[in-house]
């Protein structure tokens, strides 16, 4: 007997657990955890913010980070976009190359919803790290499938 797959199942068979952060003020001029990672590793397949009040008009240099919870470094996800006066409903995300700026765009994203090259991650924490101090608020989701047996993703 076989069963038919749909809806949610597909995509988490293609893209994984998706986890929704609910959209919180940008940090200032520091960093600021969006994530958790726990019980082992993970393979992240999508990453995308979206602007839900209007980033002040000031220069701001934006990047996620990755902060390992054993020993090491933290790690860019990603290099700096300046996200001076973008609109509600602009979107960010990231390629899955560190060097590769965050990606952003109004309203969509049509080649970067999933990371062109998914990460694998430890237990640590994704962070949004801002250079300013600029008002506005992002919601984030991520999507991710296990690697290890527990591992999961929890929005910070």
């Amino acid at each position: 007997m076989s069963t038919l797959i749909q809806g949610d199942q597909i995509r988490s068979l293609l893209v994984g657990i998706k986890v929704q952060r609910a959209t919180a003020a940008l940090p200032q001029t520091t960093a600021s955890s969006l994530f958790t990672i726990s019980g082992g590793k993970v393979l992240i397949t999508s990453l995308v913010g979206e602007v839900t009040t209007v980033i002040q008009t000031q220069a701001d240099n934006t990047k996620l980070t990755f902060d390992p919870t054993d020993a090491g470094a933290t790690q860019d996800l990603c290099a700096v976009l300046d996200i001076t006066a973008d609109a509600v409903g602009t979107m960010y995300s990231i390629t899955g190359t560190p060097a590769t700026a965050m990606q952003d765009a109004l309203n969509f994203l049509p080649s970067s919803k999933v990371l062109a090259q998914p990460l694998v991650l430890k237990p640590g924490a994704i962070l949004l790290d801002c250079a300013a101090s600029n008002t506005g608020s992002v919601k984030w989701d991520l999507c991710y499938i296990p690697l290890d047996n527990g591992a999961s993703v929890t929005a910070a």
